[in-house]
C-alpha cells in the first residue's frame, strides 16, 4: 500500500489536471512545480537548497512554454525527494516516509507532463484510435 497509495495521488493528480482547460494547463502545472521546488527550503541541506529552488524556478519557468521542463522539473524534485528521505529530513516532519512517497509520486506526474500533460480522455482516445485497427495473428496476444 505504502508504493500504490503514491503512484495513485500522481495518477489522481494527471485525472484532476482533464478538467482544467488545455490553454490554463501548462502554466498552472509550472506554478505546481514552482512551488514543489521551494518545498525544501528549511530542509537541513543550506544553500543547496536554494540553489535547487533556483534550478527548480528556472526549469519550470521554462515549462510555461514546454511540457519537457516541466517533467524534467517533478524529476528534478523526485532527485531531492530521495536526498531528503536518505538525510533523513522529510517533507513532512511528521512522517518519515513522506519524501519517499512523494519520489514515488512524481515520476508519474513527470510521465504524464513528459507525454504532454494530455487530458486522460484526449489521451485515450488518442490510445484507442492507434489500437483500432491493429491486426491480431494466431498465437498473437490481443
Amino acid at each position: 500500500m505504502f508504493v500504490i497509495a503514491p503512484v495513485l495521488i500522481g495518477l489522481a493528480y494527471a485525472a484532476l489536471n482533464s478538467l482544467i482547460p488545455a490553454v490554463h494547463r501548462r502554466p498552472l502545472n509550472a506554478i505546481m512545480v514552482a512551488g514543489a521546488g521551494a518545498a525544501y527550503l528549511s530542509g537541513g541541506f543550506g544553500v543547496w537548497e536554494l540553489l535547487f529552488t533556483a534550478a527548480m524556478t528556472y526549469a519550470a519557468f521554462r515549462g510555461l512554454r514546454s511540457w519537457r521542463w516541466i517533467g524534467v522539473a517533478w524529476l528534478m524534485h523526485t532527485a531531492w525527494d530521495l536526498l531528503h528521505h536518505l538525510h533523513g529530513k522529510p517533507i513532512l516532519p511528521f512522517a518519515a516516509h513522506s519524501s519517499l512517497g512523494c519520489a514515488i509520486c512524481d515520476p508519474v506526474i513527470a510521465v504524464w507532463c513528459l507525454a504532454g500533460g494530455r487530458s486522460l480522455p484526449e489521451m485515450w482516445r488518442s490510445w484507442a484510435h492507434r489500437t483500432a485497427g491493429r491486426r491480431t495473428y494466431p498465437g498473437e496476444a490481443a
